[in-house]
């Protein structure tokens, strides 16, 4: 990895589709070598695939809260099974493991309060070992 690796990664990440040409031009590369640089990277995993940016508006998804899950028992085996199963939820657009206080921070997105409600009470709170949750309401998405 090296500095036009990085370079080819971090252009990539603003905008996966640019064309080879526009690519090789930004990198200073001609686009056969960058195609090889390109190829090499997401047979070694720097790049794990490509993805469309949606409207989230237009798609009746704009919704996002925040989700504080403190766990009744986080042996391995639990937090294993509150892994797999907030997998299954399509709702759930992050889930990270948290240092803190509480056990996990979800991103969850919905149509509105009143699917998200429902989405809390019978999904998210029936995930195994869930002691408690919290919520926090996203206003606007500054920056993603």
């Amino acid at each position: 990895m090296d500095l036009i690796d990085r370079n080819i990664l971090d252009r990539l990440a603003i905008d996966s589709k640019t064309t080879l040409k526009a690519l090789s031009d930004e990198v200073g590369l001609s686009p056969s070598p960058l195609q090889a640089r390109i190829k090499k990277l997401e047979k070694e995993g720097f790049i794990r695939g490509y993805v469309a940016q949606l409207d989230f508006a237009k798609i009746d998804q704009d919704h996002v809260a925040f989700i504080q899950v403190t766990l009744s028992d986080t042996r391995a085996e639990a937090l294993a099974a509150f892994n797999a199963a907030v997998r299954q939820l399509k709702t759930v657009e992050q889930c990270h493991m948290i240092a803190g206080n509480f056990d996990y921070l979800l991103k969850v997105r919905t149509r509105d309060i009143r699917s998200y409600r429902i989405e809390l009470a019978e999904k998210i709170s029936s995930l195994p070992h869930v002691a408690s949750t919290s919520t926090f309401v996203s206003m606007e998405t500054v920056c993603e």
